[in-house]
């Protein structure tokens, strides 16, 4: 619908870009495997120099395997959000619409399935996402300061409740707030999220992020804390790009570790988290190939009371990225 609006201006303006990625992927638990293919397309539409629409949309197709049957399908198909941001100036910008909710990092940076090095979010990923990972109303984001040595940056949002099949939403508010030092490469956050439905709870979180400039390692951690329960996760990659370069043999390699535990309080069937304690190990390996795709190979370790179990999972993921139509010449 936004590229059909914006069409008469084509000529006019920066053309819109179609981006995303399609993927295959299979998941094998306690020797059955489940397989999915899946697509993630993205719009960004600019309308002039001072408003942006964006969009992103996820659709699956689910092949699992039932007792006597065989495998039984399900499809899978939502708006992952659908928003305008209007640059109110240098720094302030006025979100409306259906957005990603601004709380940690996860839901905003990897859940797009051309950056996620394990295909399985993290076990604290439901926290301060008030369960459906987008908000449906209005938020103020922006850099406060930003300089060669630091960028403080802000978010503010509110949610209305939305029951429709495509935008859903929790009455929700909330914000987040990061310093960057770029020169070190290092960012450290907090968020704060309080549901407003028929319970009222808050949710808090920290981040830290660190990825040396000119090094292809990269350190991420999250910390959650809910009413009835908390977990962390920290993961770390690093290409091997120093054995002949990015495009080598042994440069297209990223061997990749992830280590998360949540914590039970009280019992809670509103929090995402699982019911007991649980400890998950991921040993990832991913493989770099030309032309934007990759391949994803991982094991999973559960430690849990309610029993341990092994998951192994391949994926093959291609990244797209061109413009709707050609852009005018500058």
């Amino acid at each position: 619908m936004a590229l059909l609006c914006t069409a008469a201006y084509g000529v006019a303006q920066d053309a819109p870009l179609i981006s995303g990625g399609v993927g295959f992927f299979t998941r094998t638990v306690g020797g059955d495997t489940t397989y999915f293919p899946y697509i993630k397309p993205v719009a960004v539409v600019p309308l002039g120099s001072h408003v942006l629409i964006e969009s992103r949309g996820s659709f699956a197709e689910f092949f699992s395997p039932e007792p006597h049957v065989g495998y039984k399908t399900s499809s899978f198909k939502t708006v992952d959000y659908l928003q305008a941001d209007a640059f109110v100036g240098p720094h302030l910008t006025f979100v409306s619409g259906e957005f990603l909710t601004p709380f940690g990092t996860y839901n905003e940076r990897l859940t797009q399935i051309w950056n996620q090095t394990l295909a399985d979010f993290p076990l604290i990923y439901s926290l301060g996402n008030m369960n459906t990972g987008t908000s449906v109303g209005g938020m103020l984001r922006g850099n406060a300061v930003s300089t060669e040595h630091i960028s403080l940056s802000y978010d503010a949002y509110y949610s209305g409740n939305i029951t429709n099949q495509y935008f859903a939403a929790e009455r929700s508010s909330g914000g987040r707030g990061q310093i960057y030092l770029p020169k070190q490469g290092l960012e450290v956050g907090a968020s704060y999220g309080r549901s407003l439905g028929s319970s009222h709870e808050n949710f808090e979180g920290v981040h830290v992020w660190w990825e040396p400039i000119n090094s292809p390692f990269k350190f991420r951690s999250e910390y959650g804390h809910a009413p009835n329960a908390q977990g962390y996760w920290f993961e770390t990659d690093y290409r091997l790009s120093h054995f002949g370069g990015t495009d080598s043999v042994f440069g297209r390699l990223e061997p990749v570790f992830r280590m998360q535990q949540t914590f039970r309080g009280k019992p809670d069937s509103n929090d995402g988290l699982p019911s007991v304690n649980t400890n998950i190990t991921d040993f990832g390996l991913d493989y770099h190939l030309p032309h934007e795709v990759r391949i994803n190979t991982s094991y999973s370790r559960q430690f849990a009371s309610t029993g341990n179990g092994n998951t192994w999972e391949t994926g093959i993921v291609y990244r797209f990225l061109f413009p709707a139509w050609k852009g005018k010449k500058q």
